[in-house]
């Protein structure tokens, strides 16, 4: 393209901006202009004079999320006056680039442009470590690993780059961070959780102060999403979308602490959580939503529904009038429908006209959703800021991710002082986990379950021993563990899961090790020589009968792209520091296990040994 049709393509999309009603940034209104054009006016001002404006369609639409996957065309933004596109776990345009996404974002947001008063959409994604669903960007480990470095500085940062590398394409809202406290390892979602104790969850809530910014207008700034609310992480077996079936006193001692912190923080939006408590659903909890989270915590941003949740009500598929009804006056804001947006945009309009959804709770909602757009900036930079894209997935970005994995990789064993390993020495790699991005990165990466494969560009565990060995020659791989025998100085099996998220995560049986892991276990240890395991898993698992097999365990939870992270400390570059955020269970039979429960854990809540100032053949103990 010549630079005179770049020319003329930026004004033409310049043209049309304004044309649906974008001011220029910072520029006041025009005479005659309204109030809600006026950047000099306040934004409460600016959001009552569109409100005055809104037909009830424009209210109802902005009300409505839906999936990009389920728009039939960008015309239905202008139609429906949609308020909010998202793409869910795994949804990307194609190709998957920065480039493609940002050309998405801009085309829906033309089309919201075009409406009557040019009220501007705000695009969502599960950017939860990092901008997960682009390939080639930036993936920080799980929140599990996170709560085990437990750096409140470090989370912020993380936080900073994900909200640059996620704007650079378009996204201004972010649906994380997840502050569910997880108190159950059968949980599919435990990696989700930064830990056990709302102290530690409520601590890493900096990550809001990254992703929002000084201010959500400022560059590379988004809207971050504390969810869910409220117990998600304290369901009956670990279940998930379940019950929660605790006291009051036990759900505010737990499970509230890191929302009232994240209000403290000035979080933008609320998502409601799928489970029930004591058998009432969340998304239809007014005494929860409305009274405890909206007036008694005062939080003054948007409350959005999770995915097609408001369905979940009444127990049966889809949603209907009467779910609507209930969850909009329970004070749910803005409903992820996500795909039949017609439908429920029509049930909505209904039950506004009628009265059973009362007009101040239309307004309150609209109120709430304006106030954030205006805040963003949106109505005077409606597109994406391009500026950004080169430094997705740049050097810069992934160091920060590296020493991310660094800080939580957990020493549990270290018999002998077999770690850290020697670069001279002759090592044996073994294990599923020990070369695939796809596994060490877990679910909600590219895909939203995750995918096992170099399903996205990283450095996988084997290759950054490699480097740290300093003589790749030194480092022999095989994924089962054959061809071990006397002549290595030591094996390193690197096992756990491989990826999963919600609906499939769940464990309610076996939480051990599969069968490749215990063959491929089994042909290391015949061997003779010492054995390190690395587990690679979104929780702990039940490995106490094999632990004595094993000269040294790391926890090296989910780690994301940088795997190098983790051998900087198989390598002793960097001594340990992790400790455990969560309880780890001496057998599956203990599940629930949680720290001051009086059971007699495999190892305890802060556990972690690190290099430095060795006590005894397991090295010295962290206890924070």
């Amino acid at each position: 393209m010549t630079r005179r049709s770049r020319l003329r393509g930026f004004t033409a999309a310049l043209a049309v901006a304004l044309m649906a009603g974008a001011t220029l940034a910072g520029a006041p209104a025009a005479a005659g202009e309204p109030l809600y054009r006026d950047t000099s006016a306040t934004v409460a001002d600016r959001v009552e004079d569109l409100l005055e404006r809104m037909t009830l369609d424009d209210k109802v639409g902005q009300m409505t999320q839906a999936e990009r996957a389920a728009v039939r065309s960008p015309a239905d933004l202008t139609r429906y006056r949609l308020g909010s596109v998202l793409s869910g776990g795994g949804s990307s345009p194609t190709p998957n680039t920065p480039g493609a996404w940002a050309d998405m974002h801009d085309t829906y947001q033309r089309a919201a442009l075009a409406t009557p008063l040019g009220i501007p959409m705000l695009y969502g994604t599960d950017s939860v470590h990092g901008h997960n669903n682009l390939h080639g960007a930036t993936i920080f480990p799980h929140n599990i690993g996170l709560g085990a470095a437990a750096d409140p500085a470090l989370m912020k940062e993380i936080g900073e780059i994900t909200a640059r590398e996620t704007t650079a394409t378009g996204p201004r809202w972010n649906f994380a961070p997840c502050l569910c406290v997880a108190r159950n390892d059968r949980w599919g979602r435990t990696y989700e959780s930064f830990g056990e104790t709302p102290e530690l969850a409520s601590a890493m809530t900096t990550v809001i102060d990254g992703l929002q910014g000084p201010s959500l207008d400022a560059p590379g700034s988004m809207l971050a999403t504390a969810k869910h609310w409220i117990g998600d992480g304290g369901t009956t077996g670990g279940v998930d979308q379940g019950d929660t079936e605790i006291s009051e006193e036990e759900l505010r001692a737990v499970h509230l602490p890191p929302f009232r912190e994240a209000i403290a923080r000035d979080v933008g939006s609320v998502m409601i959580s799928y489970n029930s408590w004591n058998g009432v659903k969340l998304h239809g909890h007014d005494y929860l939503i409305n009274d405890v989270l909206k007036k008694e915590l005062g939080f003054e941003g948007f409350v959005v529904s999770d995915w097609a949740g408001i369905d979940q009500i009444d127990g049966e598929e889809g949603f209907t009038a009467e779910e609507v009804r209930i969850a909009v006056n329970a004070g749910i804001d803005m409903v992820m429908v996500p795909y039949d947006y017609p439908r429920f945009v029509e049930l909505l309009r209904a039950e506004a006209e009628s009265g059973r959804v009362p007009m101040e709770r239309i307004d309150d909602a609209n109120r709430r959703i304006l106030t954030k757009k205006f805040e963003l900036g949106l109505f005077e930079r409606p597109f994406t800021d391009r500026s950004q894209a080169g430094t997705i997935g740049s050097r810069e970005h992934r160091d920060v991710a590296r020493q991310a994995v660094r800080e939580s990789q957990v020493l549990l064993k270290n018999e002998g002082g077999v770690l850290p390993l020697d670069a001279s020495a002759r090592v044996f790699v073994a294990g599923k986990n020990a070369h695939d991005i796809g596994n060490q990165s877990g679910g909600w990466t590219i895909t939203w379950q995750g995918a096992s494969g170099a399903i996205t560009p990283g450095t996988t565990i084997l290759e950054g021993m490699r480097a740290a060995a300093g003589d790749p020659s030194r480092v022999t791989y095989d994924r089962r563990g054959r061809g071990i025998n006397r002549s290595y100085d030591v094996a390193v099996a690197v096992i756990g899961e491989t990826p999963y998220a919600e609906y499939t995560g769940d464990r309610p049986g076996s939480m051990g090790l599969d069968a490749e892991d215990r063959t491929t276990l089994d042909r290391l240890s015949a061997a003779g020589v010492p054995v390190v395991v690395v587990l690679v898993s979104g929780r702990p698992l039940d490995i106490a009968g094999r632990l004595g097999d094993w000269d040294a365990l790391v926890a090296a939870w989910l780690p994301g792209t940088e795997g190098d992270g983790v051998a900087d400390v198989l390598y002793g570059g960097h001594a340990p520091g992790g400790t455990l955020p969560v309880t780890w269970m001496r057998s599956a039979d203990q599940l629930p296990v949680n720290d001051g429960d009086g059971q007699d854990p495999l190892f305890p809540l802060g556990h972690g040994l690190t290099y430095d100032n060795p006590a005894g053949p397991t090295g010295s103990a962290r206890q924070d």
